[in-house]
């Protein structure tokens, strides 16, 4: 039996990632480091905080109840809200995650950032959307962070869904041993494969990691017949090149099998305030969301190769 992992979110009815109504379970922590990451608050394997300034009346009561000196004083809650303010409420390096000024905030200015789930936890959380799911052809998608960074809980919450009779996705980037991913993947229905760049050199430069195995692993999935789904979260001056998905499709035609389809997710800021709270810096604060519509032209380019396509999944098909 596996024991519980952090989970940062379980989010219902969504229609996004999989058929269907979706309920997504987010598990924490991943092997990127991916610069344009829009869930930050899944990347440590670990509980951390999140830091409101817009709740925090800056009472002073989290500074007198760190033990870690690791709270910065209090000053005037305006100025603390104030754009383009660099105060921030915890010395992250001084943190040793102890939650004592959690228990001291009474204004929720302080949260924690994941809750350890058990299998059934989660289990009985899906389960609570199941009647959607028979209407829908929809179900349980799994995601992260890195979801195979919890291999063995993961192969295990998948089988007891499938005996269950639940319809299973996993978002992955396929960053893993094939001995762990293989078996993972009897009980899962679609593949949801997250591709950053065919390049590694540029794979590397802005996930931290180089793409032979992620690119290996897709080979092998393909061969195995899978149901995949092609997710590419397209970056401003990244991979948003025409030129660049010209030769994508010929990886992708290049596949033993063809992929069931290909979702082009566009680059989004709604993340900035995540990266605020956790007291990060984000590299692509500033920089404005891509117009879902602005991808028709490489949209064009999946469908006249013969790639079903999708932008932003199920939500944004784009035009017909």
């Amino acid at each position: 039996m596996s024991e519980g992992v952090l989970i940062t979110d379980i989010q219902h009815f969504m229609i996004n990632d999989g058929p269907g109504f979706r309920t997504n379970v987010f598990i924490k922590g991943c092997n990127m480091k991916c610069a344009w990451c829009h869930n930050p608050e899944t990347q440590a394997p670990y509980h951390e905080i999140y830091w409101r300034a817009l709740l925090c009346v800056q009472c002073g009561a989290c500074l007198t109840a760190c033990p870690e000196n690791a709270i910065n004083p209090p000053i005037p809650p305006e100025e603390a809200r104030s754009e383009g303010s660099t105060y921030h409420k915890i010395i992250r390096e001084r943190c040793t995650r102890c939650m004592k000024c959690i228990d001291a905030c009474k204004y929720n200015a302080l949260n924690i950032v994941g809750q350890e789930y058990s299998i059934d936890e989660v289990l009985e959380e899906v389960q609570k959307d199941e009647p959607f799911y028979v209407n829908s052809g929809g179900g349980m998608t799994i995601s992260g962070g890195e979801p195979l960074t919890s291999p063995e809980f993961i192969q295990e919450l998948l089988a007891r869904a499938k005996a269950k009779g639940l319809h299973t996705c996993l978002d992955t980037s396929g960053l893993c041993p094939w001995e762990v991913l293989g078996p993972i993947l009897k009980n899962v229905d679609i593949v949801l494969y997250d591709l950053k760049h065919i390049n590694s050199a540029e794979h590397k430069r802005m996930t931290g990691v180089g793409n032979e195995l992620i690119l290996e692993n897709l080979k092998k999935i393909s061969e195995t017949g899978q149901a995949i789904w092609i997710r590419i979260p397209v970056i401003p001056d990244y991979n948003d090149q025409l030129d660049y998905h010209l030769q994508v499709v010929d990886f992708l035609k290049s596949l033993p099998k063809p992929v069931e389809r290909v979702d082009l997710l566009p680059f989004h800021n709604w993340c900035q305030d995540k990266y605020r709270w956790l007291g990060k810096d984000w590299v692509y604060t500033g920089m404005e969301a891509i117009e879902p519509s602005f991808l028709n032209p490489i949209l064009d380019i999946y469908r006249d190769a013969g790639i079903p396509a999708t932008i932003g999944g199920s939500g944004f098909e784009g035009r017909e």
